[in-house]
């Protein structure tokens, strides 16, 4: 396969798509569409809270920086960021298999959760709504950011010349911001000969109208569901 596949995911998680892509026969090209920052300086407050919550893999390693998961429960959105709370030590995890509103119903059915407080650990632009859902729900829950999201400004230079002189080309998109950041670094850029294969119908959301031959969403939001939209959508062309 030689048709090349830009990935946009940031790093560090990038590097386990390009890996994944790889393996499979495909060129990939790595240009993040984000780049993620620390915010050294925000709170993390444990008093009372039983449960951790993780809606990415990045939250769980921003955490796991600062300290470790001990004996607290922890609820993840799905695999990827399960296995980066797993290898940090974490021995209650809670998996699950969808998205954010996915995790607040799972979180919800379960008798255990009722007791204790719950933090959710994201990135600055979290909405909020997981949070909002499980406080109307009577539960203790609370919200901390301890990193943010940065749009890069340009593609890098292979995904750019990808762009403008490969016959097909195809972009992973793992975000709704990170799709937003990257239709914004490829201003000018004729896109009428892209695939863009999204991790959820959310996620490609902000591609509409971009002039792209196709948007393809997974099955299901997660990286085993986005390989497969992949080598489904490789097969259509």
């Amino acid at each position: 396969m030689s048709l090349p596949v830009i990935v946009t995911r940031a790093e560090p998680a990038a590097a386990d798509t390009v890996a994944r892509l790889k393996a499979a026969g495909y060129e990939a090209i790595l240009s993040p569409a984000l780049t993620l920052e620390s915010l050294p300086d925000a709170g993390l407050e444990l008093d009372g809270v039983r449960h951790l919550i993780f809606t990415s893999a990045n939250g769980a390693r921003y955490f796991l920086e600062r300290r470790a998961v001990g004996t607290l429960t922890v609820w993840c959105v799905g695999e990827a960021t399960a296995t980066v709370v797993r290898q940090g030590g974490g021995e209650d995890v809670r998996e699950g298999d969808g998205n954010a509103a996915d995790l607040a119903a799972m979180i919800l059915a379960a008798p255990e959760a009722q007791t204790g407080g719950l933090l959710h650990i994201a990135n600055e632009a979290a909405a909020g709504d997981l949070v909002a859902t499980l406080e109307k729900a009577g539960l203790d829950a609370r919200f901390a950011a301890l990193y943010r999201t940065v749009p890069v400004k340009d593609l890098t230079p292979r995904a750019a010349s990808a762009l403008d002189a490969a016959p097909g080309v195809v972009v992973l998109v793992h975000s709704a911001k990170g799709a937003a950041a990257f239709r914004d670094a490829a201003r000018g850029i004729d896109l009428s000969r892209v695939v863009f294969v999204a991790i959820s119908p959310a996620a490609s959301q902000p591609l509409a109208g971009c002039g792209a031959r196709a948007i393809v969403n997974a099955a299901h939001p997660n990286e085993t569901a986005l390989m497969d939209a992949l080598d489904t959508a490789v097969l259509a062309l």
